[in-house]
């Protein structure tokens, strides 16, 4: 979820007092949902490990056919257990589980409604959070911004859960698998758990990266041109540059005859080892 809640079942299990969605479950839970139930509660569980968010807030989902499992609301991670999937349509219907869906499911939906994602990641990581309250997008200060797309825009502040911050997040996401949030945090996209995870700890990594940059007083962190961060997204891309060939106005430099080596000395030592006797000992000189 987008704001930080306390866990309010005290310390019984999940289902003890967590909310519920108060619409029983529709359907079973498919092989391949359970499995992609424990990459995302490893994925959401390793956010927290690492620092990206804190308490419940952020949240994760992946998408399996036509249904996307999301983490629930106010549940700590670490007490997710296998029965606790909970799964919505692409409409937002629940189709499985007991517990609410995160508040942030517009954003979720929204992702999957206009990209080809399998998987979202939503932080408040630090860094990333600071940056967006300074600039309206992430300067080019590192050329692993291609991996997002491009330069890394701010969507602008809304309130979280709501229809406009969804809004605002896919309008700064257009080309583009990452967005900073506004006063709020990160949301990426990727083919994978994996692949959407690791783009927002790119992503966090590049803005503390600026930030340590810009903070050193009298002197402005070098960026990079759109040149040369579409060299880079070309080469990520596995499209190979076209060769470099040389200018009509300079001609290339012709080949140089191959070097000879010098022939032996003759001849008798006439001092040290490796002195050979010739005109110059012959003239007495050393």
């Amino acid at each position: 979820m987008a704001e930080q809640r306390g866990d309010a079942r005290g310390t019984g299990s999940v289902r003890d007092g967590a909310p519920q969605a108060g619409e029983p479950r529709r359907r079973d839970v498919r092989p391949e949902e359970a499995r992609a139930w424990e990459d995302l509660v490893a994925t959401a569980r390793r956010t927290v490990a690492e620092g990206l968010v804190v308490g419940t807030s952020g949240n994760v989902s992946v998408r399996v056919g036509d249904t996307v499992l999301v983490t629930p609301s106010g549940v700590p991670y670490d007490r997710l257990e296998p029965d606790d999937v909970t799964g919505v349509d692409l409409d937002g219907r629940q189709v499985l589980g007991a517990l609410v869906p995160t508040s942030e499911l517009p954003m979720h939906l929204a992702v999957y409604g206009t990209t080809d994602a399998r998987a979202v990641v939503h932080t408040h990581a630090v860094h990333a959070t600071a940056v967006s309250t300074l600039v309206p997008e992430l300067p080019l200060i590192h050329y692993m911004a291609a991996a997002l797309g491009g330069p890394v825009r701010v969507a602008p502040y809304a309130t979280y859960g709501t229809d406009e911050l969804a809004e605002n997040m896919l309008r700064a996401l257009a080309d583009r698998s990452g967005c900073l949030l506004q006063n709020h945090g990160t949301i990426t996209y990727g083919t994978s758990l994996d692949q959407a995870y690791d783009r927002t700890a790119q992503l966090e990594w590049m803005c503390r990266l600026w930030l340590t940059a810009a903070s050193v007083p009298g002197l402005s962190p070098s960026l990079l041109s759109g040149e040369q961060l579409a060299e880079v997204a070309q080469r990520l891309s596995g499209v190979r540059p076209a060769p470099l060939t040389p200018s009509p106005r300079t001609p290339a430099r012709p080949r140089l005859p191959p070097l000879t080596p010098p022939p032996p000395p003759t001849g008798r030592p006439c001092g040290p080892p490796g002195h050979w006797r010739d005109a110059h000992c012959q003239s007495g000189g050393r």
